[in-house]
């Protein structure tokens, strides 16, 4: 159960032994404590023929060197000199934070491509002196001080209680795998995680019956199953908590240690691509079973068995048929004949001393449940819209003009649209982020407008959770070598909007229903399950039919539509202004080659849970909530930092744990406007 929070009189005995030599020692000593001293530079330059060069290699630490050199205030050695005793790595040692590239069109006219990087140069405390760069002239953004890094040391505590507590976490995306990850680690818990859909790996076979022979699986689909919805919608590892913040870091090394790519670690936009996140699930849930954390698929919550008191004793939890492989025979085995066993018992009642919410923002019903069980929901601003699609060597030409021809996928046919040449070092696939608050809807107010979750060299996928209803969504794998790029174009609507006044009677859930009623809308006017309206650009903007030939990645079937009758007037009036607004930033952004398809209702949760600083539904005692369908998170990396944040209150929090200080991460609060 959860108790007050309180600063803990325990000390780890580094940290107290640290205290004690820094009291202790007078202040000429410390730097006998802190032998190095590290800066953070930023923007240094590098061309894509250094980068792509190994011969180069060095040429990143030479240039971060010279930056430094030129920032000393006093008289310095020459750089040959710096240069010549920095090779010695007791002396200097320079890594790479981060790597992006500058597709900005003033930088490409004036210099051509350029790869800005994020390096930390760490230097021996007597060879700085030795520089003179202990004075070095700081500039916020350019140069920075970094200071000391605190020891990470994970400091658990103990359990004081005579049984382990039991932890029930409720959805298997970002947010709950990693508040699971975290608790498992501790050995201070009981935790079972439930997913109401498949495995990764039957996951994918059900997605495979969707695209290509229209087959729906209600409980298993691209917005439902393990690593959530993320998993099949490119897996972007982008995100607004701090790029180089400790939790975030944190969270790409933990997807490194489970099979993902190193370069993750340094790429200015990090993107995993749904063929790896399937992979690194898989070792993600190998782990949690190791630690002795259970995993259940087909495991649906229907109810929280109105708690009182503040409290849930017990979850409703009903059973599919699920299969899980690849585990090796004896294991698989034993997993499988439980779920089995499971699923004809058909539903279970689970007593637990405390429940962590983790579900997404698809997880209609759950809210539903929910709000008919007392548990307090507030509205909260969301955005709806259409994705757009644009052959990708349109775009590539867009945004880098004649450098277009350097972007290779190594797909032929790709790279031959591109009219790509291999005689010029490689740049990366081009994307675009755009974005108004002056989209004027036609009654006197301007809404934001925007692109969302851009997914160059991919394709457009159906993302409904119902054949009655359609709503598509974007994703991308690894290489990103489709012939297509897509994104989301989506105008903001808020708690109070007056397109929500015809749902107004549904109360807190209006924006809910609102989505529902766009994709059942859908749904009829595309005419069959999972046919997707499309209708060109130039036509939605002149509200006119599209006709004539096209070419789309969505595999199921496409009908010409008028999407210009899908939204009230004002979302569509908006939309309109947006892309005007955007063709003036991109010239030839709006074209016939331009499709729209509908639509996309899903960027974030109409809807949020209130909890409190200690991450507990407000007046409960044992029920936390996590993620993005709660309203805390808008993407993987977030999500994820969450779910930390989460398993840190809990125990930090629990009456029968003692001693506790932390994961040896340093948290924070993931607090973002979703």
């Amino acid at each position: 159960m959860h108790r007050a929070s309180s600063t803990s009189q325990s000390q780890h005995p580094l940290r107290l032994l640290l205290f004690l030599l820094l009291s202790l020692s007078p202040l000429s000593s410390v730097d006998a404590l802190v032998p190095n001293i590290a800066f953070r530079l930023f923007n240094v330059e590098l061309s894509p023929a250094d980068v792509s060069n190994p011969n180069n290699r060095d040429l990143l630490r030479e240039k971060s060197l010279r930056v430094l050199s030129k920032c000393a205030k006093a008289k310095k050695p020459t750089i040959t000199q710096i240069l010549k005793e920095s090779h010695n790595p007791s002396n200097v040692n320079v890594t790479l934070v981060r790597r992006s590239f500058d597709s900005r069109k003033k930088t490409l006219k004036t210099k051509g491509p350029v790869f800005n990087h994020v390096v930390d140069v760490s230097c021996a405390a007597d060879f700085a002196k030795s520089l003179n760069w202990m004075d070095i002239k700081l500039t916020q953004g350019l140069v920075e001080r970094l200071p000391e890094a605190a020891p990470e040391i994970p400091v658990y505590g103990k359990l004081v209680s005579p049984k382990k507590p039991k932890i029930v976490i409720v959805g298997a995306g970002p947010a709950g795998l990693f508040a699971t990850l975290m608790l498992v680690r501790t050995q201070l818990f009981d935790v079972l995680l439930l997913e109401r859909g498949q495995p990764v790996e039957s996951r994918g076979k059900d997605i495979g019956k969707l695209v290509h022979r229209n087959i729906m699986n209600p409980e298993s689909n691209f917005a439902f199953g393990e690593g959530g919805a993320g998993t099949w919608s490119d897996g972007k590892l982008t995100t607004r908590i701090g790029r180089n913040s400790r939790v975030v870091r944190f969270v790409l090394e933990t997807f490194v240690k489970f099979g993902a790519p190193e370069w993750i670690l340094t790429s200015g936009a990090p993107h995993l691509g749904t063929d790896n996140l399937v992979k690194l699930l898989r070792e993600m849930r190998r782990e949690i079973r190791e630690l002795g954390g259970e995993v259940r698929f087909g495991a649906k919550l229907t109810s929280l068995n109105n708690p009182t008191n503040g409290t849930v004793k017990k979850v409703t939890v009903s059973y599919l048929p699920t299969t899980e492989r690849g585990l090796g025979s004896e294991m698989t085995r034993s997993i499988n004949e439980a779920a089995e066993m499971r699923a004809e018992m058909g539903s279970e009642d689970i007593e637990c001393d405390a429940v962590i919410l983790a579900t997404g923002h698809s997880a209609r019903d759950v809210y539903t449940m929910l709000h008919e069980e007392g548990i307090p929901l507030s509205p909260k601003g969301f955005a709806v819209g259409y994705r757009i699609e644009h052959p990708q060597h349109l775009i590539n030409s867009l945004q880098y003009s004649s450098h277009s021809k350097s972007v290779i996928t190594s797909n032929t046919r790709t790279d031959a649209l591109n009219n790509s040449t291999t005689t010029l070092p490689p740049i990366p696939v081009a994307s675009y982020r755009l974005a108004t608050s002056s989209a004027y809807d036609g009654t006197e107010k301007d809404r934001g407008c925007y692109s969302f979750c851009m997914c160059p060299g991919g394709q457009i996928v159906p993302a409904s959770t119902s054949s009655n209803q359609t709503v598509v969504n974007g994703m991308s794998f690894s290489r990103r070598d489709s012939i297509y790029a897509n994104s989301a174009l989506v105008v903001t609507v808020d708690s109070s909007d007056s397109v929500l006044a015809p749902f107004s009677h549904h109360g807190v859930l209006s924006g809910m229903k609102f989505q529902d009623h766009v994709e059942s809308l859908t749904r009829t006017l595309a005419g069959s399950s999972h046919t997707v309206p499309i209708q060109r650009c130039t036509d939605f903007l002149k509200g006119v039919s599209s006709s004539g030939t096209f070419s789309s990645s969505y595999r199921l079937n496409k009908e010409w539509r008028d999407l210009h009758t899908l939204y009230p007037p004002e979302i569509i009036e908006s939309l309109r202004e947006g892309l005007r607004q955007f063709e003036r930033k991109i010239p030839g952004y709006v074209c016939d080659e331009a499709i729209l398809h509908g639509v996309e209702t899903r960027t974030s949760s109409p809807l949020r849970v209130p909890r409190g600083e200690d991450c507990l539904v407000e007046g409960f005692r044992n029920f936390y909530v996590s993620g993005e369908g709660a309203g805390y998170a808008g993407g993987i990396v977030s999500a994820s930092a969450d779910g930390i944040g989460v398993a840190e209150k809990v125990c930090r929090g629990w009456e029968g744990v003692e001693g506790f200080e932390g994961f040896g991460i340093e948290v924070g609060e993931v607090k973002e406007n979703y």
